[in-house]
């Protein structure tokens, strides 16, 4: 490997990561370490689960009082925050526990803030906003996707704007993160593609963001670009998925693939925390308000098109990209870069991603709101390796909605 420039890396992490199967059985030791009185938020489908009976009984079995909360909805509304919290807020509560996918561990981080530094939660929208550290908080997912369980970040859909908040600071990193894979084998394929489609931009983004200089740490940002450390978590986690999604997603019985695909949406969650999303996530924000589709899906059919936009700027990662996929080497630079972009829209497609906002019910005439709303997310179109505007952003979904996948050289 050719370094062109002083190596420098980032990492941030939990105090403690477990991964394996059968390892939620050690959540009740775990969350004893924090003291005595447990808030579990999760959804109603797997608070019905044997699974989650399980969990509960070994919290209890260590000593904890358990307060459940299972109401937590789908792209996780503000409205769903105030009401666990004002259930919760004289309850005494010593850890928040997050058993779910991403809207339970995003619900975990935000009622776990409120609890130590009170509401309202918008005042902590952006980065570095929150201000110590927060209750102890311990992940456990049940999808490969969000890779939330080692994020800083915390995203939400506030009813008050027209697009999703988020709130991204180490505080909000998670104490402890379980990683049991055998809690996905009950996963649908819908939900399988939507939760790997994530983890697949992440890992894409991460890769091919920004590069800042080390100075972007000292300048007290959360996401400080593409980086050693970053880029090799997004190496290891694209060579897994490569192989092991579509197994996990035409074959869910497959262990292996359901512990790759979490093992992968780990490492995604490892890279996109120090170095960021994108122009896909920025313009997912207010797709997803007006289609109301999940947000992996979102981001599935919008990151074919910002690779391409995007290409210029990553003709070496996306190439490499390729390497990692497994295509064999052929042409130039430029030609295994745009091998490395199909491999990725190769894989998206054969999970069942829509290849067109049209298919995702957007109209036409929304296209420019569309873009115009992405601007706003400025730490995510901050980190994009090409500058973005509005008429950038336009360019995107135009080619989005239809279809347009051209060689971008």
């Amino acid at each position: 490997m050719t370094i062109t420039a002083p190596a420098f890396g980032v990492q941030r992490a939990p105090r403690t990561v477990v991964f394996g199967a059968g390892q939620r059985a050690l959540l009740g030791r775990h969350a004893a370490e924090y003291g005595s009185s447990a808030l579990v938020c999760t959804d109603q489908r797997l608070a019905a689960s044997p699974e989650f009976a399980q969990l509960l009984t070994d919290l209890e079995d260590n000593g904890l009082e358990v307060h459940v909360w299972s109401d937590t909805s789908p792209e996780l509304p503000t409205s769903d925050i105030d009401a666990c919290f004002d259930a919760m807020e004289y309850a005494g509560i010593d850890v928040v526990i997050g058993i779910g996918g991403g809207s339970c561990m995003d619900l975990a981080k935000a009622v776990a803030l409120m609890l130590t530094h009170g509401g309202p939660i918008d005042q902590y929208y952006g980065e570095n906003a929150v201000p110590s550290p927060v209750l102890p908080i311990i992940a456990v997912p049940t999808t490969g996707g969000t890779g939330s369980e080692v994020t800083p970040v915390c995203v939400l859909s506030d009813s008050r704007r027209e697009l999703k908040a988020g709130i991204s600071s180490p505080y909000l990193i998670p104490s402890v993160a379980i990683c049991d894979p055998e809690l996905t084998y009950s996963c649908p394929p819908s939900l399988t593609a939507s939760a790997g489609a994530d983890a697949v931009s992440h890992l894409v983004e991460s890769f091919t963001a920004i590069q800042r200089p080390p100075s972007a740490l000292a300048e007290g940002r959360v996401f400080i670009g593409k980086n050693v450390i970053s880029d090799s978590y997004a190496r290891w986690g694209l060579g897994l998925l490569a192989t092991a999604l579509p197994i996990a997603f035409e074959h869910p019985d497959d262990q292996e693939a359901r512990s790759a695909v979490m093992l992968a949406a780990n490492a995604g969650g490892y890279a996109l925390g120090v170095a960021g999303t994108a122009a896909a996530h920025a313009l997912q924000y207010p797709l997803g308000a007006l289609t109301h589709t999940p947000h992996g899906v979102g981001v599935g059919v919008l990151l074919p098109y910002v690779m391409r936009y995007n290409a210029p700027a990553r003709v070496e990662e996306f190439a490499e990209i390729a390497r990692l996929f497994g295509v064999p080497k052929a042409g130039n630079t430029q030609q295994q870069a745009l091998a490395g972009i199909e491999a990725v829209d190769a894989l998206l497609d054969r999970i069942g991603i829509p290849p067109t906002l049209k298919e995702l019910g957007l109209a036409e005439d929304q296209l420019e709101y569309v873009a115009e709303l992405g601007l706003r997310s400025a730490r995510l179109i901050d980190n994009n390796p090409r500058p973005l505007d509005v008429d950038a952003l336009l360019e995107i979904t135009r080619a989005a909605y239809a279809g347009d996948r051209t060689d971008p050289f």
